[in-house]
């Protein structure tokens, strides 16, 4: 990443090579160095392309089916005001998509709205923003089980991980 040095120890080691199906990301890897390090960790990586992407072929916006649920992958730049939940909701019903998974904020949310269910995994370098410089490292693991997701949101704070969980079930 340009604005960060790296993916915090602390995560890199809670990042183990193939304990995952998928790794869905909201661009801004950079370089394809970045894209190989997740092509790592899961068989099926999905990235889409955020602002400072190298890589061209990554597309704007992805839907991915995971068991029951049709998961939307976007970096949210296109989402104006940026991160907005009538906006977001907009772009999930434009995408038909049960999850909606955006980035560009950098700040990590998990919010149902509308009966369905609005993702943003901060950003696990801990890299700033264009709307603040005091960015908490974070990343976001779903659990997805029949209709059930269960959310386990990851948050570096000085030498300590938190993790908070949430769980969404699809009516």
């Amino acid at each position: 990443p340009h604005r960060a040095a790296g993916i915090p120890e602390k995560f890199q080691r809670m990042l183990v090579p193939n304990k995952m199906q998928h790794v869905l990301c909201t661009g801004n890897l950079t370089t394809k160095e970045q894209y190989d390090e997740l092509k790592g960790l899961a068989p099926n990586v999905h990235v889409v392309r955020g602002g400072f992407d190298e890589d061209t072929t990554f597309p704007e916006f992805k839907v991915i089916q995971i068991g029951q649920f049709k998961v939307g992958l976007i970096h949210g730049h296109q989402i104006v005001p940026w991160g907005d939940a009538h906006s977001l909701a907009v772009a999930q019903r434009q995408f038909d998509v049960d999850i909606l998974i955006s980035g560009h904020t950098h700040k990590n949310e998990v919010n149902e709205y509308e009966g369905k269910w609005f993702i943003n995994p901060g950003s696990i370098t801990g890299a700033y923003s264009t709307l603040t410089t005091e960015v908490t490292p974070s990343f976001i693991l779903l659990a997805i089980q029949g209709s059930k997701v269960v959310t386990y949101v990851y948050e570096l704070h000085g030498d300590q991980v938190d993790v908070s969980k949430s769980e969404f079930s699809k009516a």
